[in-house]
């Protein structure tokens, strides 16, 4: 038995959504007439209310294009210390789009109005323009950490009074979501542009979105032209979007408990974790003496339990649709038996 942990990605297509794709109506997308993708970007349009929406195939180029869009050469852009731009995009910001990327530390992969406020560059000619502000939710690399929109609302009221734009990473918005039962609007309507992913959490092959104004979305999807994103006959993925959409967000729940189960069972056999602190489907841990995580990850590999670790000691698991509750016991076994072997 193989129990892959190593992130919400790993997942494969079920069958009813393998069904979905090989019945797509396809046209050509560069063009603007694929008709699964208009019907996809419209949903996420309307899902995020937003003006529309652009299909894209990765989360990556997705971010990199709101802020491609958002910014010109020499700009700022203040994030999270622990934010995806920053640290799993390899470093295309300043390399696509020539700007910097201020790193706030954050609590937890959550900072506030007025951390952003006390870093914004007087406007002369010695320091790069401060244009836009990035929040990730969930935070990946802070566990799976949900913000909460009352949190996002001041730093929004920030934004409007300094003339920022706001960029949401919403890869995992739909956790956050199934976490506190609110709708993804509450904190898409605080964004300028959005960013959500299918194939985390909702069991896609590929694919994102990006959602905004029409001009800013016209805007995106030269640049994704620019940045090699677009795609001919991508029907065929949109309709996998479009079924996981309807289909695979209210399950995401069964993720969460799962993750909860784990953690809780890592926390009792002695690993260095709050298990309180999980709030979704990622959990972060370290070994008790806080030691390098590399031999534990090869020899949980070994042992047919696959993750990943977090720079020298941390590690990370991710509980997906593609387990089920004897695996998550396989996983609880085989960690377990490493700190009494």
């Amino acid at each position: 038995m193989i129990v892959d942990l190593r992130s919400d990605t790993v997942t494969k297509p079920t069958k009813p959504m393998l069904d979905a794709m090989m019945t797509a109506e396809v046209g050509d997308d560069v063009f603007g007439d694929d008709p699964t993708v208009i019907r996809l970007q419209e949903k996420v349009a309307k899902l995020t209310g937003k003006e529309a929406a652009v299909y894209v195939p990765s989360g990556t180029m997705s971010n990199q294009i709101a802020l491609h869009c958002a910014t010109e050469p020499g700009d700022e852009v203040y994030c999270d210390e622990g934010a995806h731009i920053l640290n799993f995009e390899a470093g295309a910001a300043p390399m696509l789009s020539g700007i910097q990327l201020y790193p706030i530390i954050g609590k937890r992969g959550i900072f506030t109005a007025e951390q952003v406020e006390e870093r914004l560059r007087p406007r002369n000619e010695h320091f790069a323009p401060s244009r836009v502000v990035e929040i990730e939710n969930t935070h990946n690399r802070a566990g799976g950490v949900v913000w909460k929109p009352e949190q996002v609302e001041p730093i929004r009221k920030l934004c409007d009074s300094s003339g920022l734009h706001l960029h949401l990473d919403g890869a995992r918005i739909w956790n956050a979501s199934a976490a506190t039962g609110k709708n993804i609007l509450e904190w898409t309507k605080l964004a300028d542009s959005v960013s959500v992913c299918f194939s985390k959490g909702l069991g896609c092959p590929v694919g994102s979105a990006l959602a905004g104004s029409k001009d800013f979305i016209t805007k995106a999807r030269k640049a994704r032209k620019r940045f090699g994103g677009g795609m001919r006959q991508a029907g065929i993925l949109a309709a996998a979007a479009i079924y996981a959409l309807d289909n695979h967000r209210e399950r995401l729940g069964e993720d969460h408990r799962r993750a909860k189960e784990l953690g809780n069972a890592l926390q009792k056999a002695g690993y260095n974790i709050d298990a309180s602190q999980i709030e979704t489907n990622i959990v972060v841990f370290e070994l008790p003496d806080r030691s390098d995580a590399t031999p534990l990850v090869n020899w949980a590999y070994e042992n047919g339990v696959w993750f990943t670790s977090f720079m020298k000691t941390k590690m990370r698991v991710v509980t997906h649709l593609d387990l089920d509750d004897e695996k998550i016991a396989r996983a609880i076994e085989v960690l377990s038996n490493y700190l009494h072997k």
